[in-house]
C-alpha cells in the first residue's frame, strides 16, 4: 500500500511555510514513487511486442495442434514424417496394409492407420507420397478426401511426353479437392536434414491461392523457402525439372570434349601415326601420358579465350548498332550464359595438365632418357654442360604457368555462390574480368616462352603441320588484341555512353529538339 503516514504528534505540530513546503514535496515525491511502482508493475505484466496477444503455452498434445496426413509408406513418406514430427506437427500415415510396415520404420509419434482413417484425421493437408499410377485407387475414399488440400509430390518419368501432368490428372480425378504441386524437387535426405543443410527452395503451383498459402506456411514452418510457381498448368515444368541432368553444362562439356578430341587426334596424327608410316619410328607409348599432357593445356587455353570472346563480340555488336536496347542473337545470348561453365572446364584442364606434368619425372621413359643423356655426355667428355637460354626459358615458362594456374584457382573459388555472394559487383568484376585477362596473358606467355624459337623453325613444321600449341594460341591472341582495341579512349568512351543509354542518331533518329537536349546532357565524344 502507498499511504502517507505521520509520526506521533504530527497532527499537533505547528504549521510553518517551510514545513508546509517540505511536507508538500515529500507528499509529491511519495505520490510519484507510487505512480512509478504502479506503472512498472503494469509494464511487467504487459507484452513486450505490441499487437500480440499473450497466451499461455498449450500443453503438449493439445487439440489445436496441426495434423497432416501422408498417404504412402515409402522412403519419401518416412523422411517427410520425420521432418514434420521434428517441427511439432502431428502426422498420420495411411497405408493400404498397415501390418506390412515394419516396427520402428516411422517415429513413435507418427500414427499408422489405413488411408481413409488417416484422411479423416487430417485437418486440411494430405500429402500423396504415391506413384501416379496408384492415384485411381484413392477413388474409394473420395468422400473423405472432399475439401482437402492434396499435395502431389510425384515426378514425371519421361520428359515432354505431351500428356497432362500428374497433378492435372489428379485434379481431374478429384475435382472437389484442391491440388497443389510441390515438394517434388526435395529429396528424402534434404527432408531429414532440412534447413540445417543449407537453404532449400520448395516450388509450389496450384490454381488455388488459399491452398498454396497453406502449403507454403507448412514449408516455411519446416525450414524451407516456398516459391510460387504459378498455376497448375506449370506442374509439367516442375515434374520435368528433376529429369534434367546439368542442363546448363551440355554445350560447354560438348565443346570441351570436341576440343580435346581435336587436339588429341591432331597430335596423334602428327607425332605418332605419320612418323610410323613414313620412317617406321614407333613412339606409341606417348599415347597414355605425353599426348594428353600436350592436349590439355591447348584445351584450357582455348576454353579460357572462349570465356571472354562472347563479351567482346557483344561489345563490338553494340558499337556497330549504336544502341544497347536491341537483343543479342540467340546463339550469342546462350554463349554469354555459359561462360562460367567454360571457365570451370578450362580450369579443370589446366589442373590436369599440372598434375600430368608433375608425373613426368616418375616415368620409366624419363629415367631412361636421363641415363642416356648422362652416358652421352660422359662419352663425349663434357664435364659440366650448361644451357643458359634453356635454363631461362624453362624457369620463365614454369613461372608463368604457375601464376596463371593460381589466378585461375582464385577465379574458380569466387565463382562459387557462397563466395561470390559476399563480394560486391566491383570486386567480382575485378576478379572475373581483370584477373581473368591477366590469367590469359600469363597462359599465352607460358605457351610462347616454351616454344618461342620452335614456331619459327622449319623442323617444327614436320609433314607441313604446325605444332598444336601454335593452333591453340591463335584464339587467345586474337581475344587479347580485340580487348586492347576496346581499351582505346575513343572506343571505350563511346561504348560506355552506349551502355549508359545513349543511342546513335543514325540507328535511332530523333527530332532536332531532342538532339539538342541530348547534346546538353551528354558531351560529345
Amino acid at each position: 500500500m502507498c499511504t502517507q503516514r505521520g509520526g506521533p504528534g504530527a497532527e499537533s505540530a505547528r504549521y510553518t511555510p517551510r514545513a508546509g513546503a517540505e511536507s508538500s514535496r515529500r507528499g509529491t515525491n511519495e505520490t510519484l514513487n507510487c505512480s512509478e511502482k504502479i506503472a512498472m508493475s503494469d509494464e511487467m505484466s504487459s507484452p513486450l511486442l505490441l499487437h500480440v496477444e499473450v497466451q499461455e503455452d498449450p500443453p503438449s498434445g493439445a487439440a489445436g495442434r496441426r495434423t497432416v496426413a501422408i498417404l504412402g509408406s515409402g522412403d519419401f513418406s518416412r523422411s517427410l514424417a520425420v521432418r514434420l514430427v521434428a517441427c511439432g506437427v502431428s502426422v498420420v500415415v495411411g497405408s493400404r496394409c498397415v501390418k506390412r510396415i515394419a516396427p520402428g520404420l516411422f517415429p513413435d509419434a507418427v500414427e499408422l492407420s489405413n488411408q481413409e482413417r488417416a484422411v479423416e484425421k487430417a485437418q486440411r493437408l494430405v500429402f500423396l507420397a504415391l506413384f501416379p499410377e496408384h492415384y485411381p485407387s484413392l477413388l474409394s475414399i473420395r468422400a473423405a478426401l472432399a475439401g482437402k488440400v492434396l499435395v502431389d509430390v510425384s515426378n514425371a518419368t519421361e520428359r515432354d511426353c505431351g500428356v497432362a501432368s500428374n497433378a492435372e490428372r489428379l485434379a481431374e480425378l478429384f475435382p472437389e479437392c484442391v491440388v497443389v504441386k510441390g515438394f517434388n524437387m526435395i529429396s528424402a535426405w534434404t527432408l531429414q536434414t532440412g534447413a540445417q543443410d543449407g537453404s532449400r527452395q520448395v516450388l509450389l503451383c496450384s490454381d488455388s491461392v488459399e491452398g498454396k498459402n497453406e502449403v507454403a506456411q507448412l514449408a516455411r514452418h519446416m525450414g524451407f523457402h516456398p516459391v510460387d510457381g504459378g498455376g497448375l498448368q506449370q506442374a509439367r515444368v516442375l515434374e520435368n525439372a528433376p529429369l534434367h541432368l546439368f542442363p546448363s553444362w551440355h554445350g560447354p562439356v560438348l565443346a570441351t570434349s570436341l576440343l580435346f578430341l581435336f587436339f588429341y587426334g591432331y597430335g596423334f596424327l602428327r607425332g605418332l601415326l605419320l612418323p610410323y608410316l613414313t620412317s617406321g619410328r614407333n613412339v606409341f607409348h606417348r599415347l597414355a601420358l605425353d599426348l594428353p599432357n600436350e592436349s590439355l593445356p591447348n584445351v584450357a587455353l582455348v576454353c579460357l579465350s572462349l570465356v571472354y570472346l562472347p563479351g567482346l563480340l557483344a561489345a563490338w555488336l553494340q558499337l556497330w548498332r549504336g544502341t544497347k536496347y536491341r537483343r543479342f542473337p540467340r546463339w550469342l545470348g546462350g554463349w554469354l550464359m555459359r561462360r562460367k561453365q567454360l571457365g570451370l572446364l578450362g580450369f579443370l584442364c589446366a589442373t590436369l595438365h599440372g598434375a600430368y606434368s608433375l608425373c613426368l619425372p616418375l616415368r620409366t621413359a624419363t629415367r631412361h632418357t636421363l641415363i642416356n643423356a648422362a652416358y652421352s655426355q660422359v662419352k663425349a667428355g663434357v664435364e659440366e654442360p650448361w644451357d643458359e637460354s634453356g635454363v631461362w626459358r624453362s624457369d620463365l615458362y614454369l613461372s608463368c604457368g604457375v601464376l596463371a594456374l593460381g589466378i585461375l584457382s582464385l577465379m574458380a573459388i569466387t565463382s562459387l555462390p557462397t563466395v561470390g555472394n559476399v563480394l560486391t559487383w566491383r570486386e567480382f568484376t575485378f576478379v572475373q574480368s581483370g584477373l581473368g585477362y591477366a590469367a590469359m596473358t600469363l597462359s599465352v606467355m607460358h605457351t610462347l616462352v616454351f616454344g618461342w624459337d620452335f614456331a619459327f623453325s622449319a623442323q617444327a613444321y614436320e609433314f607441313y603441320m604446325p605444332p598444336s600449341y601454335v593452333l591453340a594460341v591463335a584464339v587467345p591472341c586474337a581475344v587479347l588484341v580485340c580487348r586492347c582495341f576496346l581499351l582505346l579512349p575513343c572506343v571505350s568512351a563511346r561504348l560506355s555512353r552506349i551502355r549508359r543509354g545513349w543511342e546513335s542518331v543514325r540507328k535511332c533518329p530523333v527530332t532536332p529538339g531532342q538532339q539538342r537536349a541530348v547534346h546538353r546532357t551528354h558531351p560529345r565524344v
